[in-house]
Formats: structure tokens, sequence, C-alpha cells
């Protein structure tokens, strides 16, 4: 498992599904944090374009059905569950509003065509969301611990995985509070084995020195780009990547270090929910082309 191998195989929840209309949008948009009411129409064109860019990728599509378990912020389809070796591992959500994706991901994995195996979930007390998890190569895996994953919810990721998986622990800022969305990715993406975007002001120094030691260049963020999300990228493939356009400062500084960047237009779709590419896709197999 890692994050910037060649995209496989997807699990995405479509705009149209997960929108579905502006009455659902009106009664939902506010109390799940959403900055404005996403635009279903514009949302469902913005969703096309960048389906379209992880199809010519090489990447096997999947689509979540709409449920009536969900909300809006199904949408951000990685946050539900986690990939490992063993199958996937159903989270159990930090926000309680989110309660129902993990069931309703499991439903869709066994009902795909190609069923997606389930190695097990996470249960109360524990907390964990896949924002949270990053896998660094395919012994290594770090999670965030913050107001979205608890300490409980880490020892039983722990258990799921195995002995043969390290787990590195990552404490989260407080930043702007429970009510926030800080999740570990929020702070860094891998785009290959030995780069990564980052935003180092609110890294703890433990980890980032940590990445430094692993021989990983950092690419940082700009103070303005971070609250536009220019740390969300998705690697499609070692150096090749996708970011959510309005961050030029840090397409920039990928293209610098070597890295092919694609854009998609993400107003409706991520702006207004704060959720990046990575939080839009639950990769579910990438493969090493070498």
């Amino acid at each position: 498992m890692n994050e910037v191998d060649a995209l496989e195989r997807a699990i995405v929840m479509h705009a149209r599904d997960a929108f579905r209309d502006e009455r659902r949008v009106a009664a939902q948009w506010q109390a799940l944090g959403f900055v404005e009411p996403p635009d279903v129409g514009r949302a469902i064109d913005e969703y096309e374009r960048l389906i379209e860019i992880l199809s010519a990728a090489g990447a096997r599509i999947d689509f979540l059905p709409s449920d009536e378990s969900t909300t809006l912020d199904a949408i951000y389809a990685r946050d539900a569950s986690v990939a490992s070796p063993r199958g996937m591992i159903l989270c159990r959500m930090g926000k309680p509003a989110r309660a129902g994706e993990p069931a309703a991901q499991e439903r869709a994995f066994r009902a795909c065509a190609a069923p997606i195996p389930v190695a097990g979930s996470i249960e109360p007390p524990g907390q964990v969301e896949g924002g949270d998890v990053v896998w660094f190569d395919e012994q290594t895996l770090a999670v965030g611990r913050g107001y979205r994953t608890n300490a409980e919810g880490i020892r039983q990721l722990r258990a799921l995985l195995g002995d043969r998986i390290t787990v590195i622990e990552v404490p989260l800022p407080h930043w702007r509070g429970t009510g926030d969305v800080m999740h570990l990715m929020s702070l860094i993406s891998p785009v290959d084995r030995d780069l990564a975007v980052v935003y180092s002001p609110l890294m703890p120094v433990p980890f980032r020195e940590w990445l430094l030691e692993r021989g990983m260049q950092l690419v940082d963020v700009p103070d303005e780009e971070f609250a536009t999300m220019g740390t969300n990228v998705l690697a499609l493939a070692p150096r090749r990547c996708l970011v959510l356009a309005g961050n030029p400062r840090a397409r920039a500084a990928l293209e610098r270090a070597g890295a092919a960047v694609l854009e998609y237009e993400g107003r409706e779709i991520s702006v207004k929910g704060a959720g990046g590419p990575t939080c839009l896709t639950r990769p579910i197999t990438r493969r090493n082309r070498v």
C-alpha cells in the first residue's frame, strides 16, 4: 500500500448522488459546515470533469450509490474507510453527522461487480477517519491523532493491520477547534515516495523531522494557499498529480520539483465543503508500473 503508485481503482460518490437536489442541499449545508450551499447543476458538471481526469489516468472508477443514511458529506468518500493489504477497514466517524457512511460503503463494497473485501471495522469508542491515514510505503502508515481520530481508534487500527505494519501516530494541532476539519492530509499529501506537499507551520516537529530523515523532499505551500487546500493533492502516479484550481504557487513549486500537475475546477464540490481531490476519492488499489 502507498499513496503514490499509479491509481488503478477508486471508489467515489458522484455529486448527483451525494447532493441530489436543491432541497437536500438547503436542508443540510449549514449544519454540515459548508461555507455556502453548493449549486447542484454546477457541482455535477465539475464532478463529470473530475471523473474524466481520473479515467484518462487509467483508473477504474466505482460509484457509491445514493444512500438515505448519508449526507452531502458522503461526496468526500475517502473518510469512511481505509485501504489495507488485508482489505478495507471501515472507519467510525469523528463527525457524528457522518456516522452512516462506513456502513453505506460496506454495502457498496459487497455489491460491486468485483466485490471489495472488508477486513474489519473500528468499533466504539474508537474513532478513525480516512483523511487522517497516510501510507508511506507497504509497511509504514501514519495516522493523525486529532478531533476526528482518537487513541482508541488508532489502537484498533493497529490491531486490524497486524504486526507487520508500522503505525506512526502524529498529534494534530487544535487549529480552529473541534468544529473544523483538520485531518493529517490537511497537512501533507505524498506525490512520490520521496516527494510530498506540506504545510510546515502546523506540522509537528518530530513528524517533519521523520519525513526528512526518510529522504522526503518537502514542497511547502504558502499560507494563503493552505486556506484554499493547496496541500490537498492526489497522486495519479509517481510525480503525476491532481490539484484544485486556484493554487498557482503550490502548482509552480510542484512543477519545479519535477511533478506533472493537472487541475480541476472545484468551487462547488471542493471549496464549499472543504474537501479536495484526496477527499473526493477513496483509492482501492494502486500499481507499480516499473
